[in-house]
This record gives structure tokens, C-alpha cells and sequence, in this order.
């Protein structure tokens, strides 16, 4: 039978040795969560080590999609229950002239920074018309066309349209129900774009929102 040889004393780390190497590790650990770890997850970088490794960037990125495809969504799940129980309004739908409205003609422009998002709406009544075209300078954006009705449900969504990585779009907006109507953009370049709206139509009102 073998026996195998019991380690001396003396060859066994000591307590204030363990204690120390549990204590570096802790220190390691800890610097990997701060500088590393919490800038590429969660773009939470308060030493500044993340941003000048390219990790904050990673999870700003990462915070930014996550954000984009919660509120997409969330869209979605309005849309879908309002049209299963049939409160959706048709985006084609023109109902009556609005007959209050005076017709004008105003050109919006705005900068957007990286990942900055913006949105300007009009304020029209229900079958009012309204041109648009907007176009993007220095890059692209990813866009969303809503409306919302005065007193909207917190779950509320109308879209009309959106899309990723647009240089511009025109067309002709008719509204489904009195509220406000429009558009919002965020820069996904990695450079500021300029973003040029031009309406024309049957609304009281054109204000930037966000």
C-alpha cells in the first residue's frame, strides 16, 4: 500500500498568507469591474479608464441598442393589442377635412450629436394633410413617424412609418386623429449630422419636443 507523505507544516500557506492572496484577488477583481467590465456593459465609467481602453464606447453602444429595442418593443406590443381589439386607426384613413386649420409652410433644423435623438411634431386635426421632407447632412439616422392624441393611454402607439439608416424621406402624412403628429430621429453616425424638415399642410403648430 502507498502512503502519501503528509506536507510539513511549514510547506502550508499561513493564514496572513491566504489572507493576502484573497486580498489581491479581491483588488484584481475589483479593478476589472470598474475599469473593464462596468464601461463595456453598462457604460458606467467613473475612473476613465474605460473610455481611454475603447471600452465605454462598447457599452455606451450596447446601453443605446438596448434602449432602442425596449422602446421598439414596446411599440410593437401597443400595436398589436390595440389592433386585436381594433382601436388602431388605419395610417391611410383621412376621416373629414379638418376644417380649422390654416394652411402654412415652416423649415425646421436641428443638430444632433452621436446617439442624440430629437423629435418634432405638428399639432393637426384629424384628416388634415400635411407634406413633408426631411433629409440628413453628414450621416444618417434611424427614424420613427407617430402621432398621439391629446389625454393618450401611457401604452399609447400610431406609427406611420420608421426605418434605420435614412438620409431622408418625403411623403405625405394624413392625420388619424386630432393630436400631435410627427417625427423622431436619432443620429447613428459617428460624426454630428444637421436634419432638415420642410412641412406644408393643415396644422397649427410645429415644436420640437425632445
Amino acid at each position: 500500500m502507498f502512503n502519501s507523505q503528509r506536507p510539513r507544516d511549514e510547506d502550508l500557506p499561513t493564514n496572513r498568507q491566504l489572507l493576502g492572496a484573497t486580498g489581491i484577488a479581491a483588488v484584481i477583481a475589483a479593478a476589472l469591474l470598474v475599469a473593464v467590465i462596468l464601461p463595456a456593459e453598462y457604460a458606467i465609467d467613473p475612473t476613465g479608464i474605460g473610455r481611454a481602453l475603447g471600452m465605454t464606447e462598447m457599452g455606451e453602444t450596447k446601453v443605446q441598442l438596448a434602449q432602442e429595442a425596449a422602446l421598439d418593443a414596446a411599440a410593437e406590443t401597443a400595436v398589436a393589442d390595440r389592433a386585436a381589439s381594433g382601436a388602431v386607426v388605419a395610417a391611410t384613413d383621412t376621416g373629414s377635412p379638418a376644417p380649422s386649420a390654416d394652411t402654412r409652410s415652416d423649415t425646421t433644423t436641428l443638430t444632433l450629436a452621436p446617439g442624440e435623438g430629437a423629435e418634432i411634431k405638428v399639432t393637426a386635426n384629424k384628416g388634415a394633410q400635411i407634406q413633408f421632407a426631411w433629409s440628413v447632412e453628414g450621416g444618417h439616422v434611424n427614424f420613427d413617424t407617430h402621432g398621439d392624441p391629446p389625454n393618450a393611454p401611457r401604452d399609447f402607439y400610431h406609427g406611420y412609418g420608421k426605418g434605420r439608416e435614412s438620409t431622408g424621406e418625403e411623403g405625405r402624412l394624413v392625420a388619424a386623429f386630432d393630436g400631435k403628429h410627427g417625427w423622431f430621429w436619432r443620429n447613428r453616425s459617428d460624426a454630428p449630422v444637421t436634419v432638415t424638415l420642410r412641412t406644408s399642410g393643415q396644422y397649427s403648430e410645429v415644436r420640437r419636443l425632445v
